[in-house]
């Protein structure tokens, strides 16, 4: 029962604190509005919000403060375009709208979260070797790998698990800390990927929430309970790894909706890795490139 009370109180209103986090981060300058000198607040006032838009202060201040649930698509484009919102940020907005029901019971994916992996996604990752190149489904279990990425994540404590899972790692092993100097960005980075596949009120979601409440106390649950944002899919890591020394790793993301899961590859982001990336796969330097930009 704790679990389905903590999951209710951090998602009673996140359509309101989403909103109204984009609003103070939007600079009147921004959107052509005067920057007067008496703002005591940042961004945008929800009046300005209001006028951009074209609907009411008064209808702002019901979406903020949860009294107003239901926004509909035209008024959350009209949204998107007064705040400036990004592509992913625009299909969190109406992934949170979609929740904002607050007490219907959970009608979305009833199945466990697949640990299956479809030939075509298994032949794509052999395809992949040598690459470092993880499949995870929408709770962070890790059901798929190559050869390269088990050479480059075993040392680090990753796969010591019977079922390994990349979000119990990051907050519950110490070796995480160590070995990811990044790991504040990654953390956050995590949670943004649970709460986005998924909807808090999954069942394997809500368990799994329940279990690190627990195990990883307020590193995790302050990031649950903050300001929704939409996952990167693509960025860099700093590896400190125990065999290879510093590896930089530039990673993209590949989403797969219809199966819940998604692919993870990592590449080297200069010559260095790369050489160490190679030496770790007992191949001769060369074999992978560096990639930059």
């Amino acid at each position: 029962m704790r679990s389905a009370r903590y999951v209710a109180r951090v998602s009673e209103n996140e359509l309101g604190a989403f909103l109204r986090s984009r609003r103070e981060a939007v600079e009147p300058a921004e959107v052509g509005l005067p920057t007067g000198p008496r703002r005591r607040t940042p961004g945008l006032r929800r009046a300005e919000l209001a006028t951009l838009a074209g609907v009411s202060v008064e209808y702002v201040t019901r979406l903020e403060q949860g009294r107003d649930r239901n926004p509909s698509p035209q008024v959350l484009g009209a949204l998107g375009d007064a705040l400036q919102l990004t592509v992913p940020d625009r299909v969190l907005l109406r992934r949170l709208a979609k929740e904002a029901d607050g007490g219907r019971p959970f009608c979305g994916r009833a199945e466990p979260p697949t640990r299956t992996v479809r030939a075509g996604l298994r032949a794509m990752l052999d395809r992949l070797e040598p690459t470092p190149a993880v499949l995870l489904n929408w709770i962070g279990d890790i059901i798929a790998h190559t050869r390269g990425y088990e050479r480059l994540v075993r040392p680090l404590g990753l796969l010591d698990a019977d079922q390994p899972n990349l979000l119990r790692y990051v907050f519950t092993d110490e070796r995480a800390r160590t070995a990811f100097p990044g790991w504040q960005r990654l953390a956050d980075e995590q949670v943004a990927h649970l709460r986005n596949e998924a909807a808090l009120k999954d069942p394997y979601v809500a368990a799994l929430v329940d279990e690190l409440t627990v195990t990883a106390g307020a590193a995790f649950s302050d990031r649950l309970a903050a300001v929704p944002a939409a996952p990167r899919r693509t960025g860099s890591d700093v590896v400190a790894h125990p065999e290879a020394g510093t590896l930089r790793l530039t990673y993209e993301t590949l989403a797969l909706p219809d199966d819940g899961q998604r692919m993870v590859v990592h590449l080297p982001a200069d010559e260095a890795t790369a050489t160490a990336l190679d030496r770790l796969n007992g191949r001769t330097p060369g074999g992978l490139r560096a990639v930059s930009g």
